[in-house]
This record gives structure tokens, sequence and C-alpha cells, in this order.
């Protein structure tokens, strides 16, 4: 197939997968939307960099530990509501964030916009690979389009509604993901509720493949580096601006998005995956440390930040494809274990974040990050071997992904 078709056939989509992917783009905003807002938080509510970092560890704990309960959840309402039940917890407490008065106050409703985006994001991959018409690959190309995208307008939407206050990308969250719950209800066509239902130990018995555990715990240890540079990068550029901070981000989320949908495929047909994760992970770890040397230097920081979007971006294609090839659990399942795994490491990494920064100073988050990619890469290469894809014999579909959204042909 040529690159034409390819890319033909990745747009040829059902309307319902375009609506998924939408509240998904939405939905990876929330990640970068308050990089641009960390200091004005700490600033006028008075709050420390650990304090403050907190929203993200909040946050992305109570994600992973949620992605445990969502095969649980989905196998028992079916992927639409389960969808539909993410975005309005969403919805309600980025609303109470905006409406918050102290750090504590943020910190506790984050962490149920975590349980929120728990449910939303372990559904959403899953229901866009069984729907998406072109196979895994072009599934997950568009999956990664969307995080991409997600990311990238996040936080300069941030920057934007900042200027005006650090509540208003709260509220401009909740707007946006209003209108993705639209999207969803009048878009996505219903979903019966599968014929067996999911245990919320089948992600914990997932991991016992050494592929997808292998997999997992290079993500946890890459997560320190990934976090590293999202939550407490704007710390150290020590940039008041909300704007600013914003464009900075937009500018590491753009090749971050760039590189996943254009640079990643080419890389993996080229090279091979293992191969394209270990230099993507090792030219990542390069930079933290170059951050950490030069940290006082704030054209190495922006530069640095940005040019690591096309690491970042590579990786998360590659891996996410893995993740969903690698093991026999389900792929709804195994993104399940994975996310779980994964997104403990980003809620442990913002939290050790700052507190190395405040003892420390800023240099040490950067080199703690490039630690945690090193030895993830280790463990990559360690247990290599673990990660044989038989592409004859693509992993099951769940009972909700065999029959997910096949109706609304665009």
């Amino acid at each position: 197939m040529s690159h034409s078709d390819a890319k033909s056939d990745l747009l040829k989509q059902p309307v319902a997968v375009w609506a998924v992917a939408f509240a998904a783009v939405v939905s990876f905003m929330g990640i970068g939307l308050v990089d641009p807002i960390l200091p004005a938080i700490a600033g006028q509510l008075g709050a420390t960099k650990s304090q403050t970092l907190l929203l993200f560890t909040s946050y992305l704990g109570i994600t992973g530990l949620a992605m445990l309960l969502t095969g649980w959840v989905s196998s028992r309402f079916g992927a639409k509501k389960t969808l539909m039940a993410g975005l309005v917890l969403i919805v309600v407490f980025a609303t109470l964030a905006g409406s918050s008065n102290s750090i504590g106050e943020i910190v506790g409703f984050r962490a149920g916009w975590g349980l929120g985006n728990s449910l939303f994001i372990a559904t959403a991959l899953a229901t866009i690979v069984g729907a998406a018409s072109g196979g895994m690959a072009n599934a997950i190309i568009l999956y990664e389009a969307a995080l991409g995208l997600g990311i990238a307008t996040g936080p300069l939407v941030g920057g934007l509604l900042g200027e005006v206050s650090w509540r208003g990308p709260f509220f401009g969250t909740a707007v946006l993901m209003a209108i993705a719950f639209v999207a969803i209800v009048t878009l996505l066509p219903a979903t019966p509720k599968p014929a067996v239902k999911a245990s919320v130990k089948d992600p914990v018995r997932a991991l016992r493949h050494r592929g997808l555990l292998t997999v997992a715990v290079m993500a946890f240890l890459y997560n320190f580096g990934f976090f590293t540079l999202l939550a407490y990068t704007p710390f150290a550029l020590e940039i008041s601006s909300p704007i600013r901070l914003g464009f900075v981000f937009f500018g590491w989320g753009v090749c971050l998005a760039i590189a996943s949908v254009a640079l990643a495929p080419r890389l993996q047909r080229r090279f091979g995956t293992v191969p394209v994760v270990s230099a993507m992970l090792a030219l990542f770890a390069v930079v933290l440390l170059v951050e950490a040397v030069f940290v006082d230097v704030k054209a190495v920081l922006v530069v640095g930040t940005i040019v690591a979007g096309i690491f970042l971006g590579v990786n998360n294609t590659i891996v996410t494809e893995l993740v969903m090839e690698v093991s026999p659990a389900q792929r709804s399942t195994a993104s399940a274990a994975y996310s779980f795994v994964r997104f403990i490491g980003g809620a442990i990494a913002a939290w050790a974040a700052g507190e190395l920064g405040e003892v420390f100073t800023d240099w040490s988050p950067f080199v703690l990050g490039a630690l945690g990619v090193l030895i993830g890469l280790a463990v990559l290469r360690g247990g290599r071997r673990h990660l044989v894809v038989e592409h004859g014999e693509p992993a099951p579909h769940s009972p909700a992904e065999a029959q997910a959204v096949t109706a609304g042909d665009a």
C-alpha cells in the first residue's frame, strides 16, 4: 500500500470514531491545560512547588488506580455509557476545581477529574481500536494524533485563559468536555453490554505476561522523565506570563503530534520497534541531562522542552501499539494494565520533582527524570526477548470492542 493510500484509509473513518477522537482531543487537553497556570496558582494561593505539583499527583494517581476498574465498568454498562460517565465526572470536577479557594481543594477535585479521565481514556482507546478502519496501525495513529493535538492545544488554551485568571483553564475544560459529551451522545451509536463481564483483577493478571510487564515497567520509569518535563519545567523557566508558558508547551505538543503521526510509523518500519524506542529513550535522557546542566539558561530549557516532543511523540505511538499487540490479553485489559502502572509512575514523578526542586534547586528534578528514563531503557533492553509480536495473530478483541461502533459510516 502506498503512503497516499494509507493516508486515505486513515481519514476514511466512521463518523462515530471521529466523535470519540474529538472527545479524546479535549480529554488530553486537560493534561497540559494547567501547565501555564502552575506558577500563578502557586503565587496567588500561597502554595509551594511541591504542593502545587500535587495537582498532577492526585490526578495521575487516581487515573492510574481507577484503570483497574475501567474494564469492570465498561463490561457492565457498555462503552458509550462509560465514556459518557467519564466526561460528566470531568465536567463536574473541573468546574469545582475552578471554583476552589485553596490548593488543597484543587488537589482533591483533580483527583475526581482523574477518575473521570480514567473511565474515558481506556474506553476511548478500545473503542477507536475496535472501530477504526484500516487496521490496528491506523487506529493507534489516530488515537496518538488525538493525544498529540490535545496536548499541543491544551497549553495554548490554558495560557490564553490563564491570562484572564488561573481559574479560566478549569472552566474552559468543563465547557469543552460538555461539548464532547454532546458529541458522544449524538454521534456514537449505543453499544450493547458485553456478554462477558470483566473483573477488576483482569489487568493485574494481564501483567503476568512478561512482555506486557516489561513495557509497563519501562513506561513507569519513562514517565519520571515525561512528567518532570511537563510538570516542573514551568517552575524552572520562571516565566510569570501564562501565555508565554503556553507557547513553549504548544511548541512541545506540536512536535509530539507531528512525530506521533508522521515520524513514528516510518522509523518503526525501517528500524523495528525495540531499536526505535531504545533510541528515543536515550535521546530523551540526553535532553533532560542537558537541561539539568544548563538549568539557569532559559533558552536551553525552552529548546530542550520543544525538541523533546519529537522523541516523546515517536515513543508514545510505538509503545501504545506494542501494548495492544504484545500480550494475549484483550486489548482493553492490556491498555488498562499498562495505564495503571505508567500513570502511577507519573504521579510519583510529579511529587518527587516538586520535593527535589525545593531541597536541591531546579537541576535535581531533571536528573531524576533522566535516571528514570535510562533505567527504563535498561528494562526495555533486558526484556526485549519477551516483546515478540505475532502480527499474523493479533490480540483478541473484547466483546465490547468487537461490537463497537459499526454504524454511522462517513
